[in-house]
């Protein structure tokens, strides 16, 4: 608990702390492939003789790759891994960098040539970015929007520059070690006019962009003109609107559209605009006149993704009608190049050929004729657009012979990616999942190592689960989303620590198999042992160069670390990786949380370098590894009552209300009740008033089996009954309240003494 101040409360009020979540995305093996939609493509051209040109692209699984380039094939050169949620677009600027922005408000900044360094993070944004537009002559300025209908316009060579941080710069404007990230939004000022500016002077602590009022609502399109001189915008709220980056001044508001502007596209010389929407229009617009000068209805449904000729003389469109359209802007004549599986998300043009991402991990390469657009309609197979959004809906409802067939059935590319997950079932025992991919194959993942330990292929999801159905229960440790196209698995305290199962049931050689094992806390150590390892080696080359100098031993060992968390010597530092919470480092996992400074960061397991400490880690995670220390949690016990059965000879004794932990198995209870009434029975045995302990530990239950093993392949001499029913010896008391019992009251237990077995 911690205390808030309340302005306009004197008196103070306490408020219990939201601590920070720990998520670990387990990767799939090949992991230069996309395992989830491509939303986003950008081309960077060579301008030199004998290179390549390169394709970025950007997916729903949080990451961005680089594929190099040939007549016939595309290899990943690299993949960029910061954002904590959809990449959503991305544009390459000047300088041989490249931006994103992403579902997770920010807006990062690479370098083409690295293998997947973040050069800068900012997150001015509130809510979702979702598209970004830059200029092409100055390829230094770039523009933003997003859900939070903020647009942002950006100076890429200013904002990079290095920042002089004074001593009194607030903490959270500094640059993260992780991500290298800055946060400057506490710094713009409220604008009262809907067209103006709200540009800031330079501080000494980071860099301001320009921020551009006047959305009200979510922005989804945005479009730049070559120089940099027009930039139009548009969204939710049905109409565009049309800037001057350079001022930030906001010149028109165009209106037309009946539904959302998804898309949006600006000719070289600032006088023309293209849009598509939701309402499956597209329009052309004169900038200089204020108005559509004509619309084209083409597409069936909405229209997502637009891509112009280099002339602006022809747009090629696709959307969630999975059709790929070509149409001459002047003679209104329209082909369909493709049809595809999926909706079309974004388009770029790259020399002869489009490339096209869609909702599927893939990303395809068609002929499209792109210097040369007019021969494509030399096939007879084109059409006219209609004027009307239904028109094109209406002769797809009546089968007119105006339906098209594609002018290509194949693309020329694939680049293939990864079937994602779709469904997912956490089994009982709450170690395994079981998913289903867009593909139909079917998985077993074990979750404390994050591997597939079976592939059972293409079959029913459902039978499979009823098939592996256990009746075991365990607490919920983790939840677990599949938004990535892979498994994230989200540790939250202090309910993560609930689970805790013997260690004969994990087949822990190491350990005594009534030790009970904390599948969290291992599953953490498991998860941090490469950073574990790492930080070691920096305390002890740290220590050995302190120790060399004079004051060396006048330095405590407290300065040893950068982190402020040590290691408790009271404590037993179980630092042992068991082999059920290994993790693969070929394949390893990427984790995605959030230290006291920062924000939200992503990274793979094995890139840490050992100083991370709690600015980057929730401190309940560091405190939980390095000094074994879990948080306080709910009581986990089972309570219940254990009586005799009715009609048993066993002497009648009723032991009362006990508790135990859920874990706990019967063959236990069944010793200690061979203990009380068999071997050592109570000298008031008719006294059933008589007072019992009300809350008893597995270790006083295990105190009390008298030196009966409680693997004994002996016949027991007493059974343990719920419900009339005899109960496995190995089945647990949580096992059996949420199985057998069923019932919210307290779980009540028979037992029956079998003499001479």
């Amino acid at each position: 608990m911690h205390r808030v101040g309340s302005s306009g409360n004197t008196a103070s009020s306490v408020r219990p702390r939201k601590e920070k979540r720990l998520t670990y995305v387990i990767n799939h093996p090949d992991d230069k492939k996309h395992c989830a939609g491509v939303n986003c493509l950008a081309i960077l051209k060579s301008h030199e003789p004998d290179t390549r040109d390169y394709l970025f692209t950007g997916s729903r699984d949080g990451t961005l790759k680089k594929w190099e380039l040939t007549e016939d094939a595309a290899s990943c050169s690299a993949v960029y891994e910061s954002h904590v949620d959809w990449v959503n677009d991305v544009v390459v600027v000047g300088n041989g960098k490249f931006v994103s922005c992403s579902s997770d408000s920010t807006i990062k900044v690479w370098d083409c040539s690295s293998d997947g360094a973040c050069t800068r993070t900012f997150r001015q944004h509130s809510d979702y970015v979702t598209r970004l537009a830059a200029e092409r002559e100055n390829r230094n300025i770039v523009a933003s929007g997003g859900l939070g209908g903020e647009v942002f316009i950006w100076d890429i060579e200013s904002s990079l520059r290095p920042i002089s941080t004074s001593d009194n710069a607030p903490e959270d404007a500094c640059s993260n070690p992780l991500n290298g990230s800055i946060q400057p939004g506490s710094n713009l000022r409220p604008v009262s006019s809907s067209s103006s500016i709200s540009l800031l002077p330079p501080q000494s602590h980071g860099y301001v962009p320009t921020s551009l009022k006047g959305h009200k609502e979510s922005v989804y399109a945005l479009a730049m003109n070559d120089s940099g001189t027009v930039l139009v915008s548009g969204g939710t709220e049905k109409v565009i609107r049309v800037w001057d980056p350079r001022t930030g001044s906001k010149t028109m508001k165009l209106r037309g559209h009946s539904d959302n502007i998804r898309s949006l596209l600006v000719d070289p010389s600032g006088r023309y605009c293209l849009s598509g929407s939701s309402d499956s229009m597209i329009r052309l617009w004169d900038l200089g006149q204020q108005r559509c000068v004509h619309s084209y209805a083409v597409h069936t449904d909405s229209v997502w993704a637009l891509a112009s000729s280099q002339t602006f003389s022809h747009v090629y469109s696709g959307g969630r009608d999975l059709s790929l359209y070509l149409t001459d802007l002047t003679t209104r004549e329209s082909v369909l190049l493709c049809t595809k599986e999926h909706p079309i998300l974004q388009l770029e043009l790259h020399d002869e050929s489009i490339w096209v991402a869609s909702t599927d991990s893939s990303v395809q390469r068609w002929t499209a004729e792109g210097s040369s657009p007019q021969k494509a309609f030399q096939s007879g197979t084109s059409f006219l657009a209609g004027n009307l959004s239904f028109s094109r809906t209406r002769v797809s409802l009546e089968g007119s012979t105006l339906l098209q067939v594609p002018l290509h059935k194949e693309p020329s590319l694939v680049i293939p990616g990864t079937p994602a997950i779709v469904q997912h079932e956490i089994l009982n025992n709450k170690r395994h999942i079981l998913t289903k991919d867009t593909s139909g194959s079917v998985k077993l993942w074990e979750v404390t190592r994050g591997i597939v330990i079976e592939d059972y292929g293409k079959v029913s999801f459902d039978e499979k689960k009823n098939e592996l159905f256990e009746m075991v229960s365990i607490p919920s440790w983790f939840t677990v989303d599949t938004k990535f196209g892979n498994l994230s698995i989200h540790l939250d305290t202090p309910q993560c620590f609930s689970a805790e199962i013997y260690a004969s049931d994990l087949k822990i050689s190491e350990k005594a198999e009534d030790d009970k094992v904390n599948l969290a806390r291992e599953t953490l150590k498991g998860l941090l042992t490469h950073w574990l390892a790492k930080r070691k080696q920096k305390i002890g080359s740290r220590a050995a160069s302190i120790a060399e100098s004079p004051l060396g031993k006048d330095i405590s060992s407290r300065s040893l670390t950068n982190s402020r968390i040590e290691v408790d010597g009271t404590v037993d530092s179980d630092s042992a990786v068991y082999p059920p919470f290994e993790f693969s480092t070929s394949t390893p996992p990427s984790i995605i949380t959030e230290g006291s400074h920062g924000g939200p960061w992503r990274k793979k397991v094995t890139e840490f370098e050992g100083c991370e400490d709690e600015k980057d880690f929730p401190g309940w995670c560091l405190d939980c590894v390095l000094n074994n220390r879990l948080p306080t949690r709910e009581n986990s016990k089972c309570s219940f009552c254990l009586q005799p059965c009715e009609g048993s000879p066993a002497p009648s004794v009723t032991l009362g209300k006990l508790s135990a932990p859920g874990v706990l198995r019967i063959h236990k209870v069944a010793s200690y009740v061979l203990e009380k009434v068999v071997i050592d029975p109570p000298i008031n045995q008719v006294d059933l008033d008589a007072p019992f302990s009300s809350s008893l530990s597995a270790r006083e239950f295990q105190q009390s089996a008298v030196g009966i093993k409680p693997r004994q392949k002996l016949k027991p001499s007493v059974e343990i009954l719920c419900n009339n029913e005899v109960l496995p010896s190995d089945m647990s008391l949580a096992t059996v309240r949420a199985f057998k019992w069923k019932k919210p009251d307290d779980l009540v237990l028979n037992y029956r003494v079998m003499h001479g077995r």
